[in-house]
């Protein structure tokens, strides 16, 4: 594990410490008695972790700047990588990330375990089974407040380190279920601005996105917003799939109305699939290759 923050503690930790079939080997951290609890030796070193620790893979949870360095110096060192998203700085990291992934012949999955929710799932069979008919239209926004001011993520709001604002930081989580749902992204228009928080990176961000398909989804992102909002919305043909709020269990579709809530620990099916994918020698759900176009689209918007 590189990187202890608050989601590794929180959730990716956890979900590692109760698969059956893994166990925690090591942890890279700047600060070792962070690491102490968990009875596994540390190391404030990435290299030397690599070099010194046995275990078969690693799973990076650093801030953005350091995933495409450290994804490919681990691949370099024979070990298979979970890294958190968004995937790299921007969309030629990722690309040189997936090049590691095919020149070594190891497993990349990124951490974008919305993929994994069961409501979701339920979604994309009402879509196959012609629930709405044929799917036209999807909106996604995610609104909270978020200014760093007491100095946790305070990395998040530093360009450099983060590769931007709520763009990268929450959009990208919806712009990936965009993807998951309706396939390649073809055409993509956006708008970023900075309105209200003090920061050197965007507050706010909204992305029109044209599928090969032809279906167009809308995300809207805020930092700036006291009512906090988790919409999910499919529109087809025929009626309409409402997963809002999206972190909730609630699903609303013509047919019904269902209850699907997701795993306690909302990392833990994505920590799963990634230990099957290696043991079974096939792809993550949410696999390097499969956060391209995530990468993509951000690159479209940012320009």
């Amino acid at each position: 594990m590189a990187g202890i923050g608050d989601i590794s503690t929180k959730r990716v930790l956890p979900a590692i410490l109760v698969e059956p079939r893994s166990a925690l080997a090591g942890i890279v951290t700047r600060d070792p008695a962070k690491a102490a609890p968990y009875g596994v030796p540390a190391w404030t070193d990435f290299s030397r972790a690599l070099a010194e620790c046995p275990a078969d893979a690693v799973y990076v949870a650093t801030p953005v700047f350091l995933h495409a360095p450290q994804t490919i110096a681990a691949m370099r060192a024979g070990k298979h990588v979970l890294c958190e998203k968004p995937m790299a700085l921007d969309y030629a990291e990722a690309i040189s990330m997936q090049q590691a992934a095919g020149e070594t012949g190891l497993t990349l999955g990124i951490a974008y375990y919305r993929r994994r929710y069961p409501k979701v799932a339920r979604a994309r069979q009402l879509i196959e089974a012609g629930a709405i008919g044929r799917p036209v239209f999807a909106e996604a926004t995610s609104h909270g407040w978020f200014s760093a001011e007491d100095g946790f993520r305070g990395w998040v709001i530093d360009p450099k380190k983060s590769g931007g604002g709520p763009l990268r930081d929450i959009a990208s989580h919806r712009i990936d279920l965009l993807n998951y749902l309706f396939g390649k992204p073809a055409r993509v228009a956006g708008q970023l601005s900075t309105l209200v928080q003090p920061v050197p990176v965007e507050d706010n961000a909204t992305v029109l996105i044209e599928y090969e398909n032809g279906v167009r989804g809308v995300v809207d992102v805020r930092w700036h917003s006291r009512v906090p909002r988790d919409e999910f919305r499919i529109r087809g043909t025929e009626g309409e799939i409402d997963l809002t709020p999206l972190n909730e269990p609630q699903l609303v579709h013509p047919q019904a109305t269902e209850m699907i809530p997701a795993h306690p620990n909302i990392h833990y099916p994505a920590i799963e699939d990634f230990v099957s994918a290696v043991l079974e020698r096939r792809a993550p759900v949410s696999s390097g290759l499969t956060a391209l176009p995530t990468e993509w689209v951000m690159e479209q918007v940012g320009r």
